[in-house]
């Protein structure tokens, strides 16, 4: 009986043991090192518990801050065509993680909270730190200045579309989002690293103008403008044949000259909003 005494308590001492690390530490299980998010939802009137984050769309929203922050990397290695396709690269992830999202039933608050600090650095850090790597960096104040317009516009227009997403027309974004404004700096610095301006090749008066561009696309985002948001579009639904025409020749035409023709159509779509705006006015006034 002793003996079988002994042989329990040199078990209980092994299993005791086999728990404790080396130094006699207990090692803190992982799920007291992170909280399990919880979120409240609305059904039918009820407030219900979640845990848990939606995988799928969050993984592309993953991809899209990854890809900001490489364009960072890129910039700070002189690396400035790769920075600028890292950031259409975000431009295309961000637009597939809320339609999936949409599609798929999988959207949270979570998920939308992580999608707006991701555009914050893909869309707002990332092109202005990309730009001021490229053109500003050789202006003194006034480079990092316009630099830190453009971010701190990125910020208060992400801000207001938060507060206001469940209140603004789905068909209209109020001033020019983020990404376009991104594309708008990421083309730029695209187009001219293809015409070899880079490093001493870069005019003095050309990046005084860039450092213009920067502040005005900043300011554009802040702005009461009205742009098209194309999240009317129906791509579940049945179009005419001829859709699927333009539809082609568009990417042909783009793939002609890449980074001129996207500066030359975000260009455009910049100016649509202070001309939209203007044709409302003039349309009031008439009638």
């Amino acid at each position: 009986m002793a003996t079988n005494d002994d042989g329990s308590r040199q078990a209980a001492d092994s299993g005791a043991t086999e728990k404790e690390p080396a130094g006699g530490a207990v090692a803190p299980r992982l799920d007291l090192l992170v909280d399990e998010h919880e979120e409240e939802v609305s059904v039918n009137g009820q407030t219900v518990r979640h845990q848990g984050i939606y995988l799928l769309p969050n993984l592309f929203t993953t991809a899209a801050l990854f890809a900001g922050f490489y364009a960072i990397i890129a910039a700070m290695r002189g690396d400035f065509e790769n920075a600028a396709v890292a950031i259409f690269f975000a431009m295309v992830l961000d637009g597939l993680d809320g339609r999936i999202a949409r599609l798929t039933n999988t959207s949270s608050k979570f998920g939308e909270e992580f999608d707006s600090l991701s555009d914050m650095v893909s869309f707002g850090v990332a092109p202005a730190l990309v730009v001021f790597s490229w053109a500003l960096g050789d202006l003194g104040k006034f480079g990092w200045s316009t630099a830190f317009i453009y971010v701190a516009c990125a910020a208060l227009r992400l801000a207001r579309f938060n507060t206001q997403i469940d209140s603004a027309d789905k068909n209209y974004f109020t001033g020019l989002a983020s990404p376009a404004a991104a594309a708008i700096l990421a083309s730029a610095v695209w187009v001219c690293h293809d015409l070899g301006l880079v490093g001493t090749a870069l005019p003095r008066e050309l990046s005084f103008l860039i450092g213009l561009l920067t502040a005005v696309v900043g300011f554009l985002m802040i702005a009461n403008f009205p742009y098209y948001s194309f999240k009317g579009i129906d791509f579940r639904g049945r179009v005419p044949f001829v859709v699927m025409i333009a539809v082609v020749l568009v990417f042909g035409l783009i793939t002609l000259d890449p980074p001129s023709i996207l500066l030359v159509a975000f260009l455009v779509y910049a100016s649509s909003g202070p001309i939209m705006l203007v044709a409302k006015r003039r349309k009031r006034h008439k009638t």
